[in-house]
């Protein structure tokens, strides 16, 4: 059996972050919560997200989250701060926001440090040979020289 267009958001979503509720309201799902559960037993759903995970070589739930960490988007949590209207929270990428509180000059939202998430990335190893590790590492540097100005490969690290 084949699947809409929004089963397979569902199943893309889920495989990424584990999560049926929030695989569902990502995918637009109304009542993620339920809808999720109800995805979660259709076999063909189920195949699917198994298709998707063995594509995706076996990363472990830990690397998936420091790859959300590290390259996710802010661009809803922004959109939370700056709308005036009310938002369907449930429906929100939020995963990326540490805290938030209301303080009397307004509301604060606070990230989790991607620095730190690239680094763990790093220090795993995982879907990368030696290459692409240090071609990331060497990309980070010269970032970083470009924002300061100053390092260059015969400076000491």
């Amino acid at each position: 059996m084949s699947l809409t267009k929004r089963e397979n958001e569902f199943c893309r979503y889920f495989a990424a972050c584990r999560n049926g509720r929030e695989a569902a309201a990502r995918a637009g799902f109304a009542f993620p919560e339920r809808s999720g559960l109800r995805l979660l037993d259709k076999a063909s759903v189920k195949a699917e997200i198994e298709r998707l995970t063995a594509a995706g070589k076996g990363n472990s739930s830990a690397v998936d989250g420091l790859k959300r960490l590290a390259f996710g988007s802010i661009a809803d949590a922004v959109r939370l701060i700056l709308s005036d209207e009310p938002l369907d929270i449930e429906s929100l990428d939020l995963y990326s926001v540490s805290e938030i509180k209301r303080t009397d000059k307004g509301t604060e939202i606070k990230f989790y440090d991607r620095i730190k998430a690239l680094e763990a990335l790093l220090s795993t190893n995982e879907g990368s040979t030696e290459n692409e590790s240090f071609g990331l590492v060497d990309a980070i540097f010269k970032g970083a020289s470009a924002i300061s100005g100053g390092w260059s490969d015969s400076d000491e690290v």
